[in-house]
């Protein structure tokens, strides 16, 4: 039978290729893997669970079984992913219209869950991913400040250059010109 686990933490293709690895490693028969969701073939999901918790929590991740949580890992990764597909596809759809509409739930019901089990609001969370991704297209050099807050759904460049001041410290300009790449890794934002 076929056995559906979610995994938190997972934020990257490198940890869908780092997990697939281990479980192989161990003769896991998977079915599918995609950020958060594992599907395993298996006749015994008791004991398939407690060692694939053993083999995430070795490589810094975790199996999550709270419905809230799960919520909260949706949410996360559909923000990663909708960022991470900056530049080329640029945000143009508010995200709690992109949330309720991929999640099909009320936004201010998400957001409840979220900011109490995350300690941060949606949209908090939301700023942060977006300036980690404007650290990245700087370093890039291969657009301008007014480029990278259209790409980011920005109504200006003033917007951003506030958000982006007050997250990091520093102004995008002073940023640009210290050459210095200080980013976060999306797993250690919050």
């Amino acid at each position: 039978m076929e056995k559906e686990f979610y995994i938190k933490k997972m934020v990257c293709r490198s940890c869908i290729k780092l997990i697939r690895k281990k479980l192989n490693d161990e003769g896991f028969n998977i079915v599918s893997l995609e950020l958060g969701i594992l599907v395993i073939e298996t006749e015994n999901p008791d004991v398939v669970k407690h060692q694939l918790r053993e083999i995430l929590k070795k490589n810094d991740f975790d199996l999550i079984e709270n419905p809230e949580e799960k919520l909260v890992e949706q949410i996360k990764i559909l923000l990663i992913q909708l960022v991470g597909n900056v530049p080329e596809n640029p945000i143009e759809i508010k995200m709690s219209k992109y949330l309720s509409d991929k999640l099909a739930q009320d936004y201010a019901s998400m957001s409840k869950i979220f900011s109490y089990i995350q300690e941060i609001t949606i949209e908090k969370y939301f700023i942060k991913l977006k300036i980690e991704k404007v650290k990245e297209l700087i370093h890039s050099q291969n657009y301008n400040f007014t480029e990278i807050s259209h790409m980011l759904g920005y109504s200006n460049l003033g917007h951003l250059s506030m958000q982006f001041k007050n997250e990091t410290g520093v102004s995008l300009s002073h940023y640009k010109s210290m050459g210095l790449n200080f980013r976060n890794s999306l797993d250690r934002i919050l």
